[in-house]
């Protein structure tokens, strides 16, 4: 089940979804989702010696993509067909019994702009920034602003507490990313 706005602030309340920084819920909270915030961190694709990403070949994803920090406020500019990993400014913590889906903002989309190509979905016992894979599918470049509201999070209740939590698996690739991550998918060839 889906949680309403009236059960988001009681999960809060009860610390069963924890943010910070706190939310301000006059601005962003909706019927059944809460608006989070772009963060300082961004991953970029930059020129590399690889002609294509082989995910079996033993590279670190590090090595073909650069960080880039902006300071609040500050403008970030996603060009046309460019793709860029980021985070929320929130961290979040969820219970064991609840999950988070992610949706971008109507408002960016209408710019084309995409803020999710597939990582919608944070696992029951999820702990830290949510990560973002943006997207501009416009032709015009676009300026986005740390701190400005980029996306939407749901979240709903489990029929029962997961067995194995996000942050309880040691094989969780991402737990407790503060910034934004390369992929990690080649972890799997090996």
């Amino acid at each position: 089940m889906i949680l309403s706005d009236r059960d988001i602030i009681q999960a809060i309340k009860e610390g069963r979804i924890k943010i910070s920084p706190k939310p301000n819920f006059e601005e962003g909270l909706g019927p059944c989702s809460l608006d989070l915030h772009l963060g300082n961190s961004f991953k970029v694709f930059r020129p590399s010696q690889y002609p294509f990403i082989d995910l079996k070949r033993n590279i670190s994803m590090d090595e073909i993509m650069d960080e880039i920090i902006v300071k609040d406020g500050h403008p970030f500019i996603l060009q046309p067909r460019d793709f860029v990993v980021a985070v929320t400014k929130e961290e979040i913590i969820l219970a064991d019994d609840l999950m988070g889906r992610l949706d971008g903002r109507s408002s960016l989309g209408r710019l084309g702009i995409v803020v999710h190509s597939t990582a919608a979905r944070f696992d029951p016992g999820w702990k830290g920034k949510a990560v973002m894979e943006l997207g501009n599918l416009n032709i015009m470049p676009v300026v986005l602003y740390a701190g400005m509201r980029i996306c939407a999070m749901t979240f709903e209740t489990l029929s029962s507490s997961a067995k194995r939590a996000y942050s309880k698996k040691k094989d969780s690739k991402y737990k407790k990313q503060q910034s934004a991550e390369a992929s990690r998918i080649n972890k799997e060839f090996r």
